[in-house]
């Protein structure tokens, strides 16, 4: 519905909740809009007899209702848009992954904890395979505390994004680590159609308050989104205390022959973790589903960044530069084996990451009548003070396993060429080269000390036939890597038992392929299709007895995608989006070929409807089937299904809104693992044992919501 343009009503009002919020939002350590880097403009072809002269031409859809064909690479590609990410129901920041079609979000641990990811026939642990980005800046940690390619999105507010734009594949020049399985962007507007103040209440301490807008300053536009968070939980016998605050300030002009920004963002979070449990616990009644082993697990962790990026108009093309500085730390506290490595003072560690990261993006492109040229440069360094794993009894440190600080630099360069032969064939061709550097200063065992370095060369290449107007058809086919741990490049010695240890490549190949098509028939229905295959040269695979991730066996996958996606009219729309992998490893070994936590199949839906008069009702169904926790597939999760419902009324300035998370009350768990663990009482080398979290029960959430 619209609103009036007029912002002056309630201003007192609005600013006193604001400055509330943004005094809130600041933590006393303080230290880019969308940089082009790796993406351009979203643009669509006309579509017509006609586009042979003229390759792309702009226009303002942003969303899944945009019409890619022509445009995209692949099949396995698409956009969200603003509109969508705030009529979808949200447990968590990390669920805005979700929207990636395939994508599924878990928790195994506290809200503050970053989320656990699945696609592809991938567990990708909290990030590993899968690069996410906000803005220019890269949320993927490497050589990180707790693993590999570690993806925190709780720093983002859902309300400032503007675009996700997503990218499965191997398949895109531009993006390098992490990227096997895909890629996901979201890009902070900078400005907003209206302000917006909101205040949500729910049921086990949830209380969400949040301040968004924008206003001219200068010659340019202020953007701000302030957040604060509280959340108790459902669990019988801890409450997980978060107390999250975020802060987004962004200022944009116009500069030159293009426009500028520069961005702040703050992020403090604390918690305690209900963590994953024993089935068996739970099968004797010694704690209940919702219930934990050790009740003084948790964490706290922050992020501060400043970035700022340049897009526009030269050297005959477009040129796009962006550049960032980001202060992460994280304390995590953890115990998943409970006695079964020390019966006397338990299996509690903690896991420390205290790190800046600075880096930057810079692209130019050129295009003519035919063809498009894209050459960018990245950089990142990681100067990380302090990455450590520590033995612990309710938070207090008893011992250190391993502590070091580490260096960690890489130069990517890429080179793609869009080419448009005629009317219906066009190709992309894409070159990336990645040269990486590691230093270690292994504190804690000096053996381990040492540098390292590696570089590899990825090549991509997608043929695109439209047969229609309305169809594209795909075949794709690239390379694509992601870094191992620094600390594994140089290892001598094992931490944990102090025997000779072998050293990890540093970076592990992947290559995938891709058949596809894409068909836009009219602006009320579209549908992809993939068939995709992925080999990795080394799996990553969760050890419980270290509460984390070691490299494994080399892997092949395949699977089907579908998407279908219907706008009836402006108030009616609907989605369907179903994926099947088959998962393998492909070397023999007596222990099987079954990849633990590969899911077979995902399936997710939604409906969404709205009124003349104002009411609204969206409803999300997400469901993944069964998949194997051990190579042989003897022991199997049981998979899940999760239904979310969202009613409201708007009029005027005014939303109510009332969320049902997980709303026909289901059971069912967030994640499994299968591991052995020690309770009291048990024999020494413990039980092998499904491990789970459960889904949060049934929760009501009501919010009210003025816009300016």
């Amino acid at each position: 519905m619209s609103y009036p343009s007029n912002r002056s009503g309630a201003q007192a009002c609005r600013h006193t909740l604001l400055c509330l919020l943004l005094a809130s939002s600041l933590c006393p350590a303080a230290y880019g809009a969308e940089t082009g880097a790796d993406e351009e403009e979203l643009q669509v072809t006309s579509g017509n007899a006609s586009s042979s002269a003229q390759i792309l031409d702009s226009v303002s859809v942003i969303g899944r209702r945009a019409n890619l064909v022509g445009e995209a690479v692949s099949a396995s590609e698409g956009s969200v848009g603003q509109s969508e990410i705030s009529a979808r129901p949200l447990l968590r920041s990390g669920d805005l992954l979700e929207f990636v079609p395939g994508l599924v979000a878990t928790q195994h641990s506290g809200s503050g904890k970053a989320n656990q990811y699945f696609l592809r026939g991938f567990n990708l642990d909290h990030g590993t395979d899968f690069a996410t980005f906000v803005d220019a800046m890269p949320v993927n940690m490497r050589t990180h505390g707790h693993g590999q390619g570690w993806t925190d999105l709780n720093f983002l507010i859902p309300e400032t994004v503007e675009e996700l734009r997503y990218r499965k594949g191997t398949y895109y020049a531009d993006v390098g680590d992490f990227s096997s399985a895909g890629s996901a962007r979201f890009r902070i507007a900078d400005s907003l159609p209206r302000d917006l103040i909101a205040l949500e209440l729910g049921e086990y301490g949830h209380a969400r308050g949040v301040s968004v807008g924008s206003t001219p300053v200068a010659a340019g536009e202020l953007l701000w989104g302030a957040e604060l968070q509280r959340f108790d939980g459902p669990w019988t016998d801890i409450e997980e205390d978060v107390d999250k605050r975020n802060l987004t300030l962004r200022y944009s002009s116009e500069l030159g022959s293009g426009r500028a920004h520069l961005s702040f963002m703050a992020y403090d979070n604390e918690w305690r973790s209900p963590d994953q449990i024993p089935q068996r616990a739970v099968d004797s009644g010694q704690i209940s589903a919702l219930g934990s082993i050790d009740t003084s697990v948790g964490g706290d962790s922050s992020r501060y960044s400043l970035s700022g990026g340049w897009s526009g108009t030269a050297f005959d093309g477009e040129l796009n530069a962006a550049a960032y500085l980001i202060d992460s730390k994280l304390d995590l506290f953890s115990n998943f084996t409970y006695l079964l490595d020390d019966p006397v003072d338990g299996d509690q560690f903690e896991q420390v990451d205290d790190r800046r990261l600075y880096g930057f993006e810079i692209a130019q492109q050129w295009q003519s009548s035919r063809s498009r040229w894209r050459v960018g440069l990245d950089g990142r360094f990681d100067d990380i003070d302090t990455v450590g794993l520590y033995r612990t009894r309710e938070r207090q440190r008893l011992s250190t396993v391993r502590e070091d600080a580490v260096e960690e630099g890489s130069l990517g360069l890429h080179v793609g060429h869009e080419f448009r032969f005629n009317e219906q064939l066009r190709s992309y061709l894409g070159l990336r080269h990645d040269y990486y550097d590691f230093s270690v200063d292994a504190r804690s065992e000096p053996l381990n000390s040492g540098t390292a370095n590696d570089s590899a060369t990825s090549a991509k290449l997608s043929l695109i036939y439209q047969p229609r107007e309305a169809l594209d058809l795909y075949a794709s086919v690239g390379q694509g890597f992601h870094s191992n741990d620094a600390r594994g490049t140089t290892i001598e010695v094992d931490p944990l038992t102090g025997e000779a240890a072998e050293a990890v490549d540093a970076l592990v190949d992947s290559l995938g392929a891709e058949l596809g098509a894409r068909a836009h028939l009219n602006d009320q229905f579209q549908a992809t299709l993939a068939v995709w295959s992925l080999r990795i040269d080394s799996e990553l695979l969760f050890v419980g007895d270290a509460g984390g991730t070691e490299a494994s066996r080399p892997s092949q996958r395949e699977g089907v995608e579908l998407g279908m996606y219907w706008f009836g009219s402006d108030n009616l729309s609907a989605d369907i989006e179903a994926s099947w992998t088959r998962a393998r490893f492909r070397d023999d070994d007596p222990a099987g070929d079954h990849i633990p936590g590969s899911i077979p199949l995902v399936m997710s839906a939604g409906v969404n409807a709205r009124s003349d008069s104002g009411w609204l009702a969206t409803l999300r169904v997400r469901h993944f089937g069964p998949f194997p926790l051990i190579e042989d597939d003897s022991v199997e999760a049981d998979g899940s299904t999760l239904v979310n419902l969202r009613i409201g009324r708007e009029w005027g300035h005014f939303g109510v809104y009332l969320d049902v998370l997980n709303a026909l009350d289901s059971d069912d768990h967030d994640v499994d693992y299968f591991y052995a663990s020690r309770l009291p009482g048990e024999p020494a080398g413990g039980i092998e044992d499904i491990h789970f979290h459960a889904f949060q029960p049934r929760s009501v959430r009501v919010s009210v919501q003025h816009r300016f």
